[in-house]
């Protein structure tokens, strides 16, 4: 039997990249999957007719929409909040609404989700956040705003594991380092900065951050929890 057979599982941010990865790996596992899309509404249709899921259009900086579209669910066992965005640039010069919607999405919105999802679940629910290895480490300029949000999610998954954990809910954050995709190809221009700190000096696949998530949700991590989980390459080494 699948691991994860009979569990109702959704993906905040799941129609491309790391998020379609994760959707696949759900499926390919036995989970009944549902995720959610804000622009990429060709690809998201695309992925729900390739693996049999239902994709949502969500504005994920919309936290009353987020919560609201969480509470239509009867129950869940698995969530995982992938939606996330980067802004990068000298502090000095970045726009203030810019940074506060980074930070709605990156940091409130995966809050609200995590209690909304906390709520439909049972004992044995898992959820997951997609931070980022930067949580960690800050190699170049212009990351501080957005590092910061990453540093915020460690320090949410670490509170939110107390508070859910009399009810048997895991919860745990993946700290990805570089990843092959479109908005961060292993063949861009800033390849050779990034891997210069690197010990494994190439990105890491999607699937490959998708088998950890499908890990942290799966049987076996049923006492993981509180717990930042990077894979980076050695990135952060």
């Amino acid at each position: 039997m699948a691991p994860l057979s009979g569990k109702k599982a959704l993906v905040l941010g799941g129609s491309r990249g790391i998020g379609a990865a994760i959707v696949e790996r759900l499926v390919s596992d036995g989970a009944d999957t549902q995720f959610t899309y804000v622009f990429q509404k060709d690809a998201a249709q695309a992925l729900a007719t390739r693996t049999g899921t239902k994709a949502d259009q969500l504005d994920s900086a919309d936290i009353k929409q987020v919560t609201e579209f969480i509470d239509t669910f009867d129950r869940l066992d698995i969530l995982v909040i992938n939606a996330g965005i980067a802004l990068f640039g000298d502090a000095r010069d970045l726009d203030p609404n810019d940074v506060d919607r980074m930070i709605d999405i990156n940091i409130r919105s995966p809050y609200h989700a995590a209690v909304a999802g906390a709520r439909k679940m049972k004992n044995g629910g898992r959820i997951v956040v997609i931070g980022s290895v930067n949580g960690d480490r800050t190699p170049f300029p212009g990351l501080a705003a957005y590092t910061m949000t990453k540093a915020a999610v460690q320090g949410m998954v670490r509170g939110l594991a107390r508070d859910f954990a009399p009810s048997g809910i895991t919860v745990n954050n993946v700290q990805p380092g570089p990843v092959d995709t479109d908005l961060n190809p292993a063949d861009g221009p800033m390849k050779e900065q990034m891997h210069s700190p690197m010990a494994i000096k190439r990105h890491a696949t999607p699937a490959e951050v998708a088998a950890m998530v499908a890990y942290l949700v799966g049987p076996e991590a049923s006492i993981v929890t509180g717990a930042q989980h990077t894979i980076d390459g050695g990135f952060g080494a």
